[in-house]
């Protein structure tokens, strides 16, 4: 055996500094649905959609100066639906030694609520989607759900779904996964679609309108939905909801708040994020249900 005669690289790593990145959480997404959304500020956590309701108005295009005039009115709803922000809540406990001797080069407790809070607004971007009351899948009317032709989404399925959501659609929402198929299908028919660039990301559109990812669009069973959505409150369409200045706020409608330390040390944080979402008019989101995301063509 040799004798050495240099440092070898072990040793000298004893006396370097590593360089560290923060926590990276592998599961955060750049929830583009959440960035896209107008969001409306409410009181008291209750948003109330006023509609007129679909009744005969009654008018005369250039009547005989001798007619009576006709008499009209526009009747109101009586029992509105009234939204009330749901809370995605939960606790973060950092044990006070763990934070005092381990704060360099970063801060375990702001690290740990960070990571929480991504995680919280991932959740919030689920229950914008998927959430019983309202869901924004759950919310469609009946007379704008649609059934694929055959299977897969192709641009035929697409500008039925634009027929139906006409009046100034913002954009689709669809799984990664159905904006493949629907990119195969294209390709099959030679329509490649354009592309957009938003938030620094390029997008695929249909006829205009950007194609937007969303994972918590679930695939069930290799089948998933496609949403279109028309946002804005101007537009009577589809909008988010939060409220403004809650104790311990850090950003719009989420607020870190320390509860306290325990009989072991334990520094416990609340994490709250209230929100919910509204649509403002029966016309505002059209559904392509139960797409096929599964199937490939074979090309000679």
């Amino acid at each position: 055996m040799s004798e050495r005669t240099f440092l070898d690289e072990r040793a000298a790593r004893q006396l370097s500094n590593t360089t560290k990145t923060p926590p990276q959480w592998r599961g955060a997404t750049p929830r583009f649905l959440t960035q896209l959304l107008p969001w409306v500020p409410v009181e008291a956590g209750v948003f109330r959609v006023n509609q007129a309701l679909d009744e005969k108005f009654a008018m005369r295009c250039s009547p005989d100066p001798k007619e009576a005039l006709p008499v009209a009115f526009s009747d109101y709803e009586t029992q509105p639906r009234e939204y009330t922000l749901s809370s995605v809540t939960t606790t973060v406990q950092v044990h006070t030694r763990v934070s005092d001797l381990y704060r360099s080069p970063m801060d375990q407790v702001k690290e740990q609520l960070s990571l929480a809070v991504e995680k919280m607004k991932e959740k919030q971007e689920e229950e914008l989607i998927n959430n019983a009351s309202y869901g924004l899948a759950k919310n469609v009317d009946p007379d704008f759900r649609l059934t694929p032709r055959k299977g897969p989404p192709t641009p035929d399925d697409m500008d039925e779904l634009i027929a139906k959501v006409w009046k100034e659609p913002s954009f689709f929402l669809m799984n990664p996964r159905t904006i493949a198929a629907f990119g195969r299908e294209c390709t099959r028919r030679g329509v490649p679609p354009a592309t957009v660039s938003l938030f620094g990301a390029q997008f695929l559109t249909w006829r205009g309108l950007p194609i937007v990812p969303c994972d918590k669009l679930r695939v069930e069973n290799q089948k998933s939905d496609v949403l279109l959505l028309r946002t804005g409150e101007r537009k009577r369409g589809v909008v988010g909801l939060f409220q403004p200045g809650i104790p311990g706020e850090v950003s719009p409608s989420l607020s870190v708040r320390m509860m306290g330390i325990n009989g072991q040390g334990a520094a416990s944080y609340l994490i709250s994020l209230y929100c919910s979402a509204a649509v403002l008019t029966h016309d505002a989101i059209g559904m392509l249900e139960g797409v096929k995301v599964d199937h490939y063509h074979e090309y000679p």
